[in-house]
């Protein structure tokens, strides 16, 4: 399916990890992890440096093989590497993936064209629209401020519209606005039936957004359970400080 239009989502409604580890080396950066996410839920992957978040988060977007267990998305195996599951899957990670000296029109309507659209130049304009940043598309990317950035570089990932959105640390670096704009396209995605995993060590800024947390440290899945009011006294509680 191209950017043009809509993947349907029947039969992409779940995510299910099972019992997954992965190791480098001797090193077990995840452990034993089981956990299930559906559509219409942002799922919180909320833990110190170094308890496995952004690992989780490259396997569920076939960036890294499990060492054992099992990722099944819409009933099919995750770690296939299969492109039809692929093409369902938006990631946002560190690297934001775009090209400062191209203008933020040009930098989407490459990467719409990568991912097959038809009509690349309207579905940049469209997520441009979306970002907030339509009448800053002839700028060049290097001219804009990190929150801006951030912003352009998460329509890249959700130009194929996909029904997996796999964002990690989303907010740091950002200004309140910022934040604000990215809260709510997180909310709008889960609104149309996207599957959201959000991995962040922002307890203030998970609060209010996810509707779901599993808690990690040193690999190990510490809960998972709905998103509650007052994330932080159960951080303390389920972390023990």
């Amino acid at each position: 399916m191209t950017a043009d239009g809509e993947h349907g989502s029947v039969g992409f409604d779940r995510v299910a990890v099972e019992d997954v580890s992965r190791h480098f080396g001797r090193r077990r950066a995840v452990s034993r992890v089981t956990f299930q996410v559906g559509r219409g839920q942002i799922l919180g992957l909320l833990g110190p440096n170094g308890a496995g978040k952004s690992t989780l988060l490259a396997m569920l977007g076939t960036l890294l093989r499990p060492t054992s267990g099992s990722i099944r998305f819409g009933g099919r195996d995750l770690t296939t590497g299969d492109d039809s599951l692929r093409a369902r899957i938006g990631v946002l990670g560190h690297d934001l993936f775009l090209y400062p000296e191209l203008t933020a029109g040009e930098n989407l309507s490459f990467f719409a064209a990568l991912y097959g659209s038809t009509d690349a130049d309207g579905a940049a304009r469209r997520a441009l629209e979306r970002a907030g940043l339509i009448d800053r598309a002839d700028d060049l990317v290097s001219s804009f401020s990190r929150g801006m950035r951030q912003r352009l570089a998460l329509e890249r990932a959700l130009l194929h519209r996909p029904r997996l959105v796999l964002l990690d640390e989303p907010f740091t670096g950002l200004d309140d606005r910022s934040v604000g704009s990215v809260s709510d396209r997180v909310r709008q995605l889960a609104s149309t039936g996207a599957i959201v995993v959000l991995a962040t060590h922002d307890l203030d800024l998970a609060d209010g957004l996810v509707t779901r947390v599993a808690l990690l440290r040193d690999g190990r899945l510490l809960s998972d359970e709905p998103a509650s009011p007052g994330l932080r006294a159960r951080y303390r509680a389920v972390m023990g400080h």
